[in-house]
């Protein structure tokens, strides 16, 4: 039966993770999954930000109407 241990853990010089825990009895046999929790390097936008910002696109409904009046007309 596997059972699981949750701990957060701060890497010390040299790249070293210590994991201390009442639970891990001495001469077991374990796995370890580091998973590193990375800053992000700018800020996350919402996706509705990015409308209307790409080339030949339209920002509002507005636009789409003045650019299918303008495609008639021409």
């Amino acid at each position: 039966m596997l059972n699981g241990l949750r701990q957060q853990a701060i890497v010390k010089p040299g790249g070293v993770v210590e994991i201390c825990s009442p639970e891990l009895p001495a001469g077991a046999t374990v796995e370890v999954i580091v998973l590193i929790e990375l800053s992000p390097k700018h800020s996350e936008k919402p996706l509705t930000s990015f409308i209307g910002s790409a080339r030949n696109s339209f920002a509002t409904t507005e636009e789409v109407d003045k650019f299918i009046r303008q495609e008639r007309d021409a």
